[in-house]
């Protein structure tokens, strides 16, 4: 059965509640609001978590450490949120009215943070961090007390709105291809993804102009205008959107699968199907020719009934008797948890593009020409170099690759999520590597009194840019089918956003845990200083360039271990076998 097609079964409603016309709700005319809400937001959220530690740390003070874990806590609390958008959307709200709800929210969290970097008094006094030597002393003062409680409410007000919208708005798209048009999935996704990056390009171009030129406010407020835009495109849409109901959340009937198997665990469930119990157990295998039915054998005693069967018996507890459909469930998403776990580091890297990298394009000549300047680069748009190469691969990636690897391995999808994926953690070790070596070049040529360029940067930004056209394209897709296949399509999307917060996290831990280590024998440590010149950055980006080869290494072994078993064994599949799976959505990587 076509994944879209399973995936599109629930009953659809309009606004007011009433089953919804084919003719007049959904498809892409539906879905085009639902892309510019997208677009709108991105651009909005963009230009200011892209930017933030420019802000953080030039004006409100705070040690660029320091500055740094505040920009990657704010990112990854985002991420993290998507859970929340996700379970509250599939269990009370629906995606338009937690989209309307938390987009308010969001916007009240601009409108605070451009009011107080436009306020004096809701800022310290200016200061040049750059130049002060002492700042627990006489240098600058740090934002403390009111000023740094408006500021973390402002930032985790956008946090909680732009968390909760992520999801939603993924989901909502889809959604809107129910039914026959179901097969326009696919071009739903692309354009999704072109959105996405048309928002990231504006905002790390244009709107980090506007911060630099004419200051943090102006840009957080045309923030805050972009996001009411982008709501009102989303209440414009409101006649026309398919919307499905509240189904309940997975995390009780998870749960029950997990209380049931332990409270069962010294039954037997047997392999043999002429044994007494077998047939309680054989759903949870084989149902639907499942992937994982040999896996997680414990979850399988969940399904054996222990009280007499009968007309006049009482049946057992929903939390001590489950049902083939809910252990799979379980059994789905602990199977998914390594490939989600290996994506982790790959987003460390980026929260490196989106703080350090932006510090060390600081510290570099961002005149063009270099040496002229008649035109200065802001650093923090740097990171659009990415989004701009995207917008050009991402047609290039479906028009030609996909028909070519098509050819090669004779399957309709022509490479794998699970390969995709894997290209990309392969490849993003070596824009740490170029980060690296850019750095330990630009700390020679300050101690000698010169300034390199900026452009010498760009290399880790467009190799970073073709990891996450393969990774993170691959790993909603993965998510998708694999969501299709369980029943849990808003959970499993928001678990793509958790690996980016997990990421974000992580690269805080690392910041910390580096600084402790290397100033136990004297000095700040690799990353204790405001001065990059002072600072041991490249020795830090090759420490994740170690991390990130030894991951790609670690999620071959993950991948080769989910693929494990499908069928219901661990042979090789036959090439009619690997074509019959990728109709299914369970590819063989």
């Amino acid at each position: 059965m076509d994944v879209e097609m399973s995936c599109a079964a629930a009953v659809s409603v309009d606004w007011r509640g009433r089953p919804c016309r084919p003719r007049r709700h959904g498809g892409m005319r539906a879905a085009v609001f639902v892309l510019g809400i997208q677009a709108l937001e991105i651009m909005s959220i963009a230009a200011v978590g892209n930017n933030l530690i420019t802000y953080v740390f030039g004006e409100m003070h705070f040690p660029l450490s320091q500055a740094a874990n505040v920009v990657t806590n704010f990112v990854g609390t985002i991420f993290l949120l998507a859970l929340l958008g996700g379970f509250l959307s599939d269990s009370y709200l629906g995606c338009f009215w937690t989209m309307l709800i938390f987009g308010f929210v969001e916007l009240s969290g601009f409108i605070l943070l451009s009011l107080q970097a436009h306020l004096p008094q809701l800022k310290p006094p200016p200061c040049n961090m750059a130049s002060s030597t002492d700042v627990g002393g006489g240098g600058c003062e740090k934002a403390s007390g009111f000023k740094s409680t408006v500021l973390f409410l402002a930032l985790y007000l956008v946090a909680l709105g732009s968390g909760c919208l992520k999801p939603n708005m993924i989901a909502h798209g889809a959604d809107q291809f129910d039914g026959g048009a179901a097969r326009r999935l696919p071009t739903y996704f692309n354009a999704a993804y072109f959105s996405f990056c048309a928002g990231e390009l504006v905002a790390l171009t244009a709107l980090v102009w506007v911060q630099t030129h004419s200051g943090m406010d102006v840009g957080f407020g045309i923030s805050a205008v972009a996001m009411a835009a982008g709501l009102v495109c989303l209440v414009s849409g409101a006649a026309f959107y398919r919307n499905k109901p509240p189904q309940g959340s997975i995390f009780t009937p998870i749960a029950r699968v997990f209380v049931a198997a332990f409270t069962k665990r010294k039954q037997v469930c047997p392999s043999n199907s002429n044994s007494v119990n077998a047939g309680a157990c054989e759903p949870a295998r084989l149902a639907g020719n499942f992937r994982h039915s040999n896996k997680f054998r414990f979850l399988d005693k969940a399904c054996i009934p222990v009280a007499p069967q009968g007309p006049n018996t009482k049946p057992e507890s929903a939390w001590r008797l489950c049902t083939a459909a809910q252990v799979q469930q379980a059994k789905t998403l602990l199977a998914v948890t390594p490939i989600f776990a290996c994506t982790i580091i790959f987003n460390t890297v980026l929260a490196q593009l989106q703080t350090f990298s932006v510090q060390q394009g600081s510290a570099m000549d961002t005149a063009l020409p270099p040496g002229s300047g008649s035109f200065r680069i802001p650093p923090a748009s740097l990171q659009a170099i990415p989004y701009a190469m995207l917008l050009a691969l991402v047609p290039a990636y479906e028009l030609l690759l996909v028909p070519l690897m098509k050819r090669v391995t004779g399957t309709r999808s022509g490479i794998t999520p699970l390969q995709r994926i894997g290209v990309g953690l392969g490849t993003v070790a070596f824009s740490m590597v170029a980060a690296a070596d850019v750095e330990r070049r630009r700390r020679v040529a300050a101690a000698e009194g010169r300034q390199m360029s900026v452009l010498w940067i760009v290399p880790q930004f467009l190799v970073f840019g073709v990891s996450e056209m393969f990774t993170a394209v691959g790993l909603i897709e993965f998510f998708y089918k694999q969501a299709c296949a369980a029943g849990m399509q808003a959970f499993l999307t928001a678990l793509t956003y958790c690996s980016y917060a997990f990421g974000f996290y992580l690269s805080s831990v690392l910041v910390s845990l580096v600084n402790r280590v290397t100033a136990r024998h004297g000095g700040g440590g690799w990353l204790g200083d405001n001065d990059l010149n002072k600072d041991r950055l490249d020795l830090f980006y090759w420490m994740l360039a170690a991390l990130s080869v030894l991951n790609f290494f670690v999620y071959l072994l993950c991948a080769r271990w989910y693929n494990a078993g499908a069928d219901g064994c661990d042979a090789p599949a036959s090439a009619g076998q690997v074509a019959s799976e990728v109709d299914d959505g369970k590819e063989i990587i």
